[in-house]
């Protein structure tokens, strides 16, 4: 069942140190933690600029 095993990483700390620092800086340290914050970011700016972009054109129109 369990399919783990041994990780010398996780036996000396690394991993743990690596995820504090992570969570200290606020920067995911892998590649996929980094574009999942990048992309989470897009989603929430994406509305944003729809929505200044709709009232500089309403607003040139005028």
């Amino acid at each position: 069942m369990n399919k783990g095993g041994f990780s010398w990483k996780r036996f000396l700390g690394i991993s743990q140190a690596k995820a504090r620092l992570s969570r200290q800086i606020g920067i995911p340290l892998t590649r996929s933690g980094r574009q999942r914050k990048i992309g989470a970011a897009m989603g929430c700016l994406i509305p944003v600029l729809a929505l200044i972009l709709i009232a500089g054109f309403l607003f040139w129109i005028k």
